[in-house]
């Protein structure tokens, strides 16, 4: 056959279209990149992302685990689109993040789940993100260590512990909250924590870097007694150690977790989609579940027996919830933390 200037044209268009075909191929894929939480505690997350993709033609949910601030910094980084799509944060960096910028404020009329949530926790989102779940903290203790179980906050300073306590840094939600309450159960505030200083320096503590490593003091026995998350406490005792959690007096420190669509998401619609599975009754399910014994934010969803010592499930229980006046905290956190770690510092 004669190649002709026509003929050459038509094949090199055809040949064209098929070295194409892979790259329309990838734009039809989707990613949705969402920061979580380490371990057994991710497990609701990748639950979740499981269900969308089977729903979504072509998606996939890639969970990113960090503790740290490193996010942040990359997501303040970035330069055009976001590395990330949506996040959890605690009260305080939820506070941060709207005041810097980082996290979207929600249009409630994207989520067919909205109305399902209890309406108390919207105003603690500030109109930024869905209320996710919620965690407390209490005492942990390691019951091969202690003869006498804590039952208040004041016990952490009985002679039977002595130097054998472990608190957290105030890098962390869990420090934070534990300077706030020590300075409120001793006569201060969020903001007068002198007395939290120097109570807390009474006690001649172990200091964890993260909740995750004063977890893991506690399960090797290095301390006796500590500041801890309901739920690490319940993934340590689902794992046969002798782990028990207490919901210390006057009450245990509700936190928050809002999540959140990061300013810079490349795809909106697959975060309004995340979002709402976050606030379906499903997902609460399973979040309220063992071993995670995440606090549920949503109506008419029952918390399970064997959530129950580590949840509050009567109302006598909730209306003992300690909550915190983060935006005090939030205005000298960098203080706090400079502080902790002069002090504190292993």
């Amino acid at each position: 056959m004669k190649l002709t200037r026509r003929s050459f044209t038509t094949t090199a268009l055809a040949a064209s279209s098929l070295v194409a075909a892979p790259t329309i191929v990838r734009a039809q894929e989707k990613e949705l990149i969402v920061i979580s939480y380490g371990g057994a505690l991710q497990e609701p997350h990748r639950w979740l992302g499981d269900k969308l993709q089977r729903e979504i033609p072509n998606l996939t949910v890639r969970l990113v685990p960090s503790e740290s601030q490193d996010i942040v910094a990359q997501i303040k980084a970035a330069q055009g689109f976001s590395p990330y799509d949506a996040m959890p944060n605690g009260e305080p960096p939820h506070l941060i993040a709207i005041r810097d910028g980082y996290i979207q404020k929600l249009d409630p009329t994207r989520l067919e789940n909205y109305d399902n949530v209890v309406p108390e926790f919207w105003p603690k989102t500030q109109g930024y993100g869905v209320p996710a779940t919620f965690s407390l903290i209490g005492l942990a203790y390691n019951e091969e260590m202690v003869d006498t179980p804590p039952t208040s906050w004041a016990d952490m300073w009985n002679e039977e512990y002595a130097d054998m306590v472990g608190i957290c840094r105030t890098s962390s939600n869990l420090g934070l909250g534990t300077l706030a309450m020590t300075a409120k159960i001793f006569g201060g505030s969020e903001t007068d924590l002198d007395p939290a200083w120097a109570k807390l320096k009474e006690l001649n503590p172990l200091a964890g870097r993260s909740p995750r490593i004063l977890a893991q003091m506690l399960e090797r026995g290095e301390i006796a007694v500590a500041p801890l998350w309901n739920n690490d406490a319940a993934v340590a005792a689902e794992k046969g150690l002798p782990i028990k959690f207490v919901k210390p007096d006057p009450g245990p420190v509700a936190i928050l977790s809002v999540m959140s669509e990061i300013t810079g998401a490349r795809d909106t619609e697959l975060v309004y989609r995340w979002m709402d599975g976050i606030i379906s009754d499903d997902y609460q399910e399973l979040a309220a579940a063992a071993p995670y014994y995440f606090g549920v934010t949503v109506q008419g969803v029952d918390v399970p027996e064997a959530a129950r010592p580590y949840t509050p499930s009567t109302p006598e229980e909730v209306a003992a919830l300690q909550t915190v006046d983060w935006a005090e905290i939030v205005k000298v956190r960098p203080e706090l933390v400079e502080r902790f770690d002069r002090e504190f510092a292993t």
